[in-house]
């Protein structure tokens, strides 16, 4: 089932009339429930911005226009604010870059997870706080019930990373978007977030979009790739036969730059991180 649909999806930046830059250029990509969907491409070639258009987070005047149309019945292009907010984290669940950025450092790991959940979904404080016990276990975080107490200074990056995950999945949302959500980790940790994000997409018939320079990535773990360069989608196909027979030259020279160490991705481990402090295991 298509969960998102995105159609001639334009997005222009910029405060005045006359300087204005369109930064997608009509783009259309369908997100099907269960599937990973990659978005590949450079810095500046609109794949960022399109996760932001979606999510309704588009910078100080910012301008989104066409058509993406939410569980086929929500269109969310020229959503009002008050509308947009009853769909961030309870029907699209965002997970970025930086952990460290998104989690706030003077708040429980406990309290960020149950207050989505107190607001969207009215769970009570017990109830919201065993939900996020299981949301923990589920993403994989040791020992869940001393893992809510804690702050996010005491977490790996990975397991930040990995607790970002779980808030974006508090609500049970239908579609994931996650925008280059392991470039600040470590191969093996990367490797570990991507076949999580993975195993959830399944498990839970969740259509995730995975925004990221990196093909190496997109190797890992996408089922659909669509390319970007200077907002507009050059190539689109299932993941082998963007990788095994590129058609566009731009798709071509991505994959001439991978370095052979990306293949690592594939085949590394995905049972927990490697980015645990060695000295108290207790605190990852």
């Amino acid at each position: 089932m298509t969960a998102l649909a995105i159609r001639d999806l334009r997005v222009e930046l910029g405060q005045s009339k006359g300087n204005r830059t369109e930064v997608v250029k009509g783009i259309s990509l369908d997100l099907v429930s269960g599937r990973v969907q990659g978005l590949a491409g450079e810095s500046g070639s609109g794949k960022s911005m399109t996760a932001m258009a979606i999510l309704g987070l588009l910078p100080a005047g910012g301008t989104a226009s066409g058509s993406i149309v939410l569980g086929g019945t929500t269109e969310l292009v020229g959503m009002t604010g008050s509308a947009y907010r009853k769909v961030r984290g309870k029907r699209i669940g965002m997970i970025f870059q930086d952990p460290s950025a998104s989690l706030h450092p003077q708040i429980t790991v406990g309290s960020q997870l149950a207050d989505g959940m107190r607001a969207h979904l009215g769970l009570s404080r017990s109830a919201a706080r065993a939900r996020s016990a299981e949301l923990l276990a589920q993403v994989r975080v040791p020992n869940p019930q001393e893992a809510l107490q804690k702050y996010p200074h005491q977490f790996s990056g990975g397991q930040r990373q990995r607790i970002a995950i779980a808030i974006a999945l508090a609500c049970e949302p239908e579609v994931l978007l996650a925008d280059e959500p392991t470039t600040a980790l470590d191969v093996t940790v990367q490797a570990g977030i991507l076949h999580l994000l993975r195993d959830l997409a399944t498990e839970r018939d969740l259509a995730v979009l995975l925004v990221t320079h990196d093909l190496g990535v997109m190797s890992a773990v996408a089922d659909e790739v669509a390319v970007m360069r200077g907002g507009l989608i050059v190539e689109a196909g299932s993941r082998r036969q963007v990788f095994t027979d590129p058609q566009h030259p731009y798709t071509r020279e991505l994959l001439d730059a991978m370095p052979d160490a990306q293949d690592s991705l594939v085949d590394a481990p995905v049972d927990g991180d490697s980015d645990a402090p060695a000295a108290d295991l207790g605190e990852i």
